[in-house]
């Protein structure tokens, strides 16, 4: 049976590098991948996006109301490089999916029999769930986190959003990084101490 996999990490932790080195290694073997980004992430476009400086074309932009199995069944129909079949499904920016293109992504994997890796961050700037993380941490076969350090040299969690005079707590979910805000992957005790905790 295949499987949904989360693989989760605050910013800078190498999730959208290591998803398109995962699209590399199937393809080296021949075999065919689809590349999902959703629309809420407008950083590049239609490109994903690694700090790295690694940038490939999304094969499906989904809108928030979108459904994912249709779209991707609609785009195997489309394109003969999938003609043969998609051997793995990989979502960049997994947080900005709704609950239902989660329950969408579980189909494809379980009923569809194609493996589904969604990449993202688990919370937002005030550290509450994302809804796509939270449904994705509820119904994933495999959890897996990936690494990154804060400035203190200890191993961040929390994406703080930054302004003129530090931390900002409050605002908007989103704010995509570079175009309207700017954030810094901290620990548990540097996104504290911002506060005088």
């Amino acid at each position: 049976m295949s499987k949904l996999f989360f693989r989760y990490g605050a910013m800078n932790s190498g999730k959208s590098t290591a998803m398109l080195q995962v699209a590399h290694n199937y393809e080296e073997r021949d075999q065919s991948v689809v590349l999902v980004k959703s629309s809420v992430d407008t950083k590049g476009d239609d490109q994903i996006v690694s700090r790295l400086g690694v940038t490939r074309r999304a094969d499906l932009l989904l809108s928030p109301g979108q459904d994912l199995r249709g779209a991707l069944k609609a785009l195997s129909t489309q394109r003969s490089d999938l003609s043969d079949g998609v051997a793995c499904v990989l979502i960049d920016e997994a947080q900005f999916l709704t609950p239902e293109q989660v329950d969408q992504a579980l189909a494809i994997a379980v009923l569809d029999e194609i493996p589904v890796v969604a990449f993202g961050i688990r919370t937002d700037f005030r550290t509450k769930a994302f809804p796509g993380s939270q449904r994705l941490m509820e119904v994933a076969h495999s959890l897996q986190e990936m690494k990154t350090i804060c400035r203190c040299g200890n191993k961040a969690v929390f994406n703080a959003r930054l302004g003129e005079h530090g931390i900002i707590r409050e605002g908007e979910q989103v704010m995509i990084d570079g175009e309207a805000a700017r954030y810094e992957a901290l620990c548990a005790r540097c996104y504290l101490e911002a506060d005088g905790a």
